[in-house]
């Protein structure tokens, strides 16, 4: 059977002073009027006794229970994206506070249900996440309810935290340029005028204008732009087949992800030729995959803990309105050599 818990009036009664002056100095007040002495035999009492504060009561005291609802869809399931969990619990432990993890599959009825479950145990606050960046429909949350959206935006909740993108996107070109890439890049994944009806996430569309900016600025243009909906290994195999089947002055790859990426590998190698020395790969998220492709696939990483630690610290700083864009960072293998000459 478990021990009685320690109480307040326990660790005053060892220290030999009432409650309220017990609480004053657990608690930090600057103006207590207790002497050194009182203030070193009510810490001692207290690790003495292995006195914990009770959070529930201090709440009520303070409005403060200093707990955060982490609500996402698949974040905490999925490796992939953990990061932003494990960001958002260092900058909230730093910070003297707990995370009450929900996740709800994206299902709306779970949403709902989730943010009821939160609001019932008084958090300071709430982040709402998503496993890949989007725009993200939120439940009603009561006013006066801090929120702050990671990897994700919503029309009633301004402050949101996403990747810099577009930053990232022209990284990526930059990569292939300064080894000597200029004529000969093929973009594996996107191509404007076959999708121009079609729906894609704000982030993607900035990671795609990062992309072209950068290219408009060197004066270059792709040889070949492959339209792919799905972004996954079999489409990126089966267009980068196609594509160095026809055409024989492709030179280097820019892929969407590094899943499309996975695949090109694959189609590289299916027909003879090699990473890098007969086609250079540069792509975007630094997904496990990545790392394990025999070459290296040099990356543009998504900061997923950076994010989620930058979320908890809008969240307890009062949030405010806009945008945070978190740097992705270059994670440089060896998917990248200078072109070799024909």
């Amino acid at each position: 059977m478990s021990s009685k818990r320690v109480t307040l009036a326990d660790v005053a009664k060892r220290a030999g002073l009432s409650s309220a002056a017990a609480s004053m100095i657990l608690n930090g007040r600057p103006d207590t009027r207790l002497s050194q002495a009182a203030h070193d035999r009510v810490i001692a009492a207290a690790e003495e006794l292995g006195y914990r504060p009770n959070v529930a009561a201090r709440g009520l005291r303070t409005d403060k229970t200093h707990t955060i609802g982490f609500i996402s869809d698949v974040v905490a399931t999925t490796r992939f994206a953990s990061g932003l969990i494990k960001g958002a619990l260092e900058a909230a432990e730093a910070a003297g506070h707990v995370v009450l993890v929900l996740e709800t599959g994206g299902e709306p009825k779970r949403e709902t249900e989730a943010i009821a479950a939160v609001l019932d145990r008084q958090v300071d606050g709430i982040v709402f996440a998503t496993m890949r960046a989007r725009e993200l429909f939120v439940p009603p949350v009561p006013a006066g309810t801090p929120v702050v959206m990671l990897n994700a935006t919503n029309a009633h909740h301004l402050v949101s935290v996403l990747p810099d993108e577009e930053t990232g996107g022209r990284m990526a070109v930059r990569l292939l340029a300064d080894r000597g890439h200029g004529a000969g890049i093929a973009l594996i994944g996107q191509n404007d005028e076959v999708e121009k009806d079609a729906f894609r996430s704000a982030t993607v569309a900035r990671r795609v204008k990062g992309v072209r900016a950068e290219m408009a600025d060197r004066g270059l243009q792709f040889v070949a732009e492959e339209s792919i909906w799905l972004w996954e290994p079999e489409m990126g195999y089966e267009a980068t087949k196609a594509l160095l089947g026809r055409q024989k002055d492709v030179k280097a790859l820019l892929c969407m992800n590094d899943r499309l990426a996975f695949g090109a590998y694959q189609a590289v190698s299916e027909i003879g030729l090699s990473v890098p020395q007969d086609i250079s790969l540069v792509s975007f998220d630094n997904d496990e995959v990545a790392a394990y492709l025999r070459p290296g696939l040099t990356t543009i990483g998504l900061p997923h803990e950076a994010m989620g630690r930058a979320a908890v610290e809008l969240l307890l700083a009062g949030g405010g309105q806009g945008e945070t864009l978190v740097p992705m960072p270059i994670i440089e293998r060896a998917s990248i050599a200078e072109p070799r000459e024909a």
